[in-house]
């Protein structure tokens, strides 16, 4: 990777960065020179306090609501949670459906190898704060909801303590309501998260309309996650065509990493600026060759042999070149010596036991994938259970009532199509050498979450 002088960081909102577009890919983590979002205090500092946040950024940008579509529109921000639509497209769907918006940002991050949403709202919660009032206001909601899961891993106390701060210090933003549901995976999705908040269960809906157009409470509602929204509060200070050249064509702007797995910081979150390869984001995170390979996206995302994930640029045109997505901006190192189906099989039934229970796609197809795949993780399929398992996999594919079954569908696919020669030794008769290899990707453990008085899902 070039070296390169330091990338400055605007230390009021009129000053942009200069010759951002001249610059060679850079790769940084939170507090290192590297870094523009995740530029300021390192992590041991723990949450920026607001004086600090307005010495290094300045106050929130004085845009009203066309400036900040403007903005959204020449920048072409899109959502970092996954789906990646164009923000702007959302507000415009928002702006023109009947009823005040509502707006929704979803800190939960539910992908549970992903640190990204987490770091900025434990270490940047004013920057998250600050995207949060311009979208309000280019949307024209009355209120913001800050979304994040309970438990340990929250990152609602931060949140909160920078709500108060900014409250006491008079300034000017929109009111807030910071909300804490249910520690699951679909819990997280939009149309779940949207549930909860409106009082409802945090259970993916299923509808023909988009939120945008009419939500759960009959308004319009645009969830956002909290990286979208914190890329936001950067662009307004340095300018959309200065944010735009951080990126690359297919995918404008800097985005934020995780790379979990077989690394020497396992979460370790990262700044790519420039069209790095997924090379470049591994040795920065302390890889000096290729891995086996490399789970790019999410849980549900795609498997990739690693010294093809090596040479591919982190850009979203580059990744449908290889089948896979930035998605959730999870990579997951999976080294040599591991089984690939055993893990994609801790992957599966994680995966199938962490859905809403609402069709029969997700109460008996995803079960039952899970058995496919543990069979063939283990050496007990033969030809016949593998021709089933891919059977299997094309009918539960678009079946759901939500795209939670999907995402499993399309991990199962890459995973026969990615690792087929791992696929006929084992048919051939036991596991491999790396069956006993020790756990790679963190899976949680002990989450049946049903039993008991409490409904998970409140």
């Amino acid at each position: 990777m070039t070296v390169t002088p330091d990338l400055e960081v605007p230390t009021a909102p009129a000053r942009a960065v200069p010759n951002l577009a001249d610059l060679p890919v850079r790769i940084g983590g939170l507090g290192d020179v590297d870094a523009l979002v995740l530029s300021g205090p390192p992590a041991a500092a723990g949450a920026e306090p607001l004086a600090a946040h307005l010495a290094r950024w300045g106050a929130t940008p004085d845009h009203d609501g066309a400036a900040v579509r403007a903005l959204l529109r020449d920048s072409r921000l899109e959502g970092r949670g996954g789906a990646g639509f164009p923000l702007a497209r959302k507000v415009e769907t928002a702006r023109l459906s009947p009823g005040r918006p509502v707006l929704v940002v979803n800190a939960s991050e539910s992908e549970p190898a992903s640190r990204k949403d987490r770091t900025l709202c434990r270490h940047r919660p004013h920057l998250v704060l600050d995207g949060a009032t311009l979208l309000a206001r280019a949307l024209g909601a009355d209120e913001v909801v800050v979304h994040c899961h309970r438990g340990r891993s929250s990152s609602a106390g931060p949140l909160a303590t920078a709500v108060v701060a900014r409250t006491r210090a008079g300034h000017q933003g929109p009111p807030w309501r910071v909300s804490e549901g249910p520690d699951r995976y679909v819990a997280g999705e939009s149309s779940a998260v949207a549930s909860f908040v409106d009082g409802g269960e945090a259970r993916p809906r299923f509808t023909t309309r988009p939120l945008a157009e009419v939500g759960p409470s009959g308004r319009p509602t645009v969830v956002v996650n909290a990286e979208t929204v914190t890329q936001l509060a950067v662009a307004a200070r340095i300018g959309a065509v200065a944010w735009n050249a951080l990126g690359a064509p297919s995918s404008p702007g800097p985005r934020l990493v995780t790379v979990a797995g077989a690394v020497p910081r396992p979460g370790v979150v990262l700044e790519l600026t420039g069209p790095g390869t997924i090379g470049d984001l591994l040795s920065a995170a302390g890889l000096d060759s290729p891995p086996a390979a490399v789970l790019v996206g999410g849980f549900a995302g795609t498997w990739v042999r690693g010294d093809e994930a090596w040479q591919t640029p982190f850009t979203r045109e580059a990744l449908q070149l290889v089948g896979a997505a930035p998605g959730c901006g999870l990579l997951g190192v999976l080294p040599h010596g591991a089984c690939p189906l055993v893990e994609t099989a801790r992957l599966v039934r994680y995966l199938a036991g962490e859905s809403a229970g609402q069709c029969g796609t997700c109460v008996a197809g995803l079960p039952r994938l899970a058995d496919a795949v543990e069979g063939l993780a283990v050496g007990t399929a033969r030809r016949r259970h593998v021709a089933r398992t891919t059977r299997l996999a094309d009918a539960v594919l678009g079946s759901g009532a939500c795209a939670h079954p999907d995402g499993v569908t399309r991990l199962v696919q890459s995973m026969l199509e990615v690792f087929g020669d791992d696929v006929v030794r084992h048919r051939a008769g036991g596991p491999c050498r790396g069956a006993d290899h020790p756990a790679v990707l963190p899976v949680p453990d002990g989450r049946t979450g049903r039993s008991g008085g409490d409904d998970p899902w409140r």
